[in-house]
């Protein structure tokens, strides 16, 4: 019967461990660049984080993903499917370069781009999303808005171009 394991080993609340060589190699390089770092000395303003957890966000978690979350992995499965297509399609008739055009431009993305009006639509209501008062705008995820583009030709030009 194996041991029974202390709290610290299963959640890793065990402090500093010993130095690996990748570790050492990387305070080395801390310490070189300690003498050209502006901020050595200085103590780090304090960032102010706008986040508590409310309670209805915790109790819509209970639910599983909410219906934005499984929209948007219905538009990633849904382009992966298509990109799997438009790559056989395009070993198939890649090498005429009209017939890839015109295959192309009949090619159908109606539910995906169904999917992604949705998701262009409802998505920072559901996720309540901020606004920017500078921009009258959502505010951006990551540095990019929350916006999908519809797919259409060009997407599939953009990854096999017609020769």
């Amino acid at each position: 019967m194996a041991a029974k394991r202390r709290p610290e080993e299963i959640i890793g609340e065990w402090g500093v461990r010993d130095v690996t060589p990748p570790s050492l190699a990387e305070r080395k390089k801390l310490l070189d660049e300690v003498e050209i770092n502006p901020l050595t000395g200085r103590p780090l303003r304090r960032r102010i984080r706008r986040f508590r957890p409310e309670p209805d966000r915790y109790l819509a978690s209970l639910g599983g993903p909410l219906p934005y979350m499984q929209r948007l992995r219905q538009i990633d499965e849904a382009i992966d499917a298509h990109a799997a297509r438009v790559a056989q399609a395009f070993a198939e008739h890649g090498d005429d370069t009209a017939r890839w055009r015109r295959i192309a431009e009949r090619w159908d993305f109606g539910e995906v781009n169904d999917l992604i009006e949705r998701h262009n639509r409802y998505y920072p209501i559901e996720a309540r999303l901020p606004m920017d008062p500078r921009t009258r705008d959502y505010v951006k995820i990551g540095g990019r808005s929350y916006r999908r583009e519809p797919l259409d030709a060009a997407w599939i030009l953009d990854r096999y171009p017609a020769v």
